[in-house]
């Protein structure tokens, strides 16, 4: 309830905001892709949201519980089916389209 985004985003109407719901699943997506063989060690970069759609409102206190799965892999991009659930109800589902490229620094 004390974020920022809760108290800021409608003003007496605590929501979380849909960008932070894609922003948390493309991150539990990139981590899904480049822990892939195919893309061991190299950088994941958000290329597309397809079929974004929020389905209910997340409030504070609501716990996010993620589904991301491979839907297909090509040379250089991988697309992943997510799901943002809460109380085993879907908040929000889209398809996310990475670009995936070779590091430019070792890490």
């Amino acid at each position: 309830m004390n974020e920022s985004f809760f108290r800021g985003h409608f003003p007496n109407n605590s929501v979380m905001p849909g960008v932070l719901i894609i922003e948390t699943l493309a991150q539990a997506a990139s981590i899904l892709i480049l822990k892939s063989p195919h893309f061991y060690k190299k950088t994941a970069y958000l290329g597309a949201i397809h079929k974004a759609r929020f389905r209910q409102m997340v409030r504070p206190g609501d716990v996010l519980k993620l589904n991301v799965v491979m839907k297909k892999v090509r040379s250089s991009m991988g697309i992943v089916e997510t799901q943002a659930f809460v109380n085993d109800k879907i908040a929000c589902n889209a398809e996310l389209v990475f670009i995936v490229a070779e590091r430019e620094e070792k890490i």
